[in-house]
């Protein structure tokens, strides 16, 4: 059964703290120009340079400030707000956007996804201190909206698969950000998506999950479309996209997976296959209609998919914990 986020938010901050301020292990995924370029990750990444990957710190900044936002008393906020302060400073994010000007691809479209999503977390947060690391991550969100609005229109196909590349979730990602600051990449993302999804009937989601999948490409893109259609609109289209729900249909979309091994940096994408399909239920039973048949079923699930896996936030391994409690805090906010 799901309880709220004060339960677990004091965790989740130690492991986030603990997280951005740990550089290695590593996996940059840099580029190389040349034989002299082997640059640390704090050299190209003076920000998020933690958490093992870019996009994984990112993820863990944006908790710590959703921690800040809902659960304040549940956390060491002074402490949290002294290490935003010390990592999200003006000439580091400066230095974060200008990658992207020799790397123009890189991280596209999940860690420009996270990234907008931490931009619009500060953005819209009236706090003293979150105006002035708003002030200091524009330049970055300016250029990754930027990119993102103009990649979309060419683009001719979105990606379905369950990982680090699915484009429905990282437009989800990225879209409230557009909404709020940047109308040019709200309507280049509503275009995208009813190009690639409105047209979708009788999605495969039995053929889920792939053994490495952290989202479900059938719930990810219900959860996009959810935010692009009004309200009657999508119930009908969902309809069409997943006809059976009502009848728990098809089964393996309403059943947890097994992590045999959350040692294994694959394997233990599985427990964020969970919570994430949970947030994404969760948001699609906040959409439908109450009394709607497809509610009880879906319910159901959200409970049985956190309870298999909010646990493993905090207390696992690294391949787990360097990420989790991002997901974690999707659903429980």
């Amino acid at each position: 059964m799901l309880t709220g986020i004060e339960e677990w938010a004091a965790d989740w901050a130690a492991v986030a703290l603990a997280n951005i301020r740990r550089e290695y292990p590593n996996d940059l995924r840099h580029t190389m120009t040349g034989p002299d370029d082997r640059p640390t990750p704090r050299d190209v990444h003076p920000v998020f340079y933690g958490s093992f990957d870019w996009h994984s710190c990112v993820e863990m900044h944006w908790l710590l400030v959703r921690l800040l936002r809902t659960a304040p008393d549940a956390v060491p906020a002074a402490e949290i707000r002294a290490v935003l302060d010390a990592q999200l400073t003006a000439g580091g994010l400066a230095t974060e956007a200008a990658y992207f000007a020799d790397h123009r691809y890189w991280s596209r479209p999940y860690g420009w996804g996270w990234a907008l999503t931490l931009a619009h977390e500060l953005t819209s947060w009236d706090d003293p201190q979150a105006a002035r690391w708003t002030a200091a991550i524009r330049p970055l969100a300016d250029v990754l909206a930027a990119r993102f609005a103009d990649w979309l229109p060419t683009a001719a196909f979105p990606v379905r698969h369950g990982v680090h590349t699915n484009s429905a979730f990282s437009l989800s990602r990225s879209l409230p950000y557009g909404q709020a600051s940047h109308p040019a990449l709200a309507a280049a993302i509503r275009t995208a998506a009813e190009r690639w999804y409105g047209a979708d009937t009788g999605y495969p989601g039995g053929y889920e999950p792939s053994g490495a999948d952290f989202l479900s490409p059938a719930l990810t893109e219900a959860e996009l479309m959810r935010q692009v259609l009004p309200p009657a609109e999508f119930a009908g289209w969902l309809s069409r996209f997943l006809p059976d729900l009502a009848a728990g249909q098809p089964a393996t979309l309403f059943t947890p997976v097994e992590v045999n091994d959350p040692t294994d940096g694959q394997v233990a994408h599985l427990h964020g296959l969970n919570l994430s399909r949970a947030w994404c239920w969760r948001r699609l039973a906040e959409t439908l209609p109450a009394g709607d048949p497809r509610l009880p079923p879906i319910l159901a699930a959200i409970d049985r998919h956190a309870d298999a896996s909010l646990a493993q936030a905090a207390g696992s391994d690294y391949m787990v914990e360097h990420w989790l409690a991002a997901y974690a805090a999707l659903l429980l906010t």
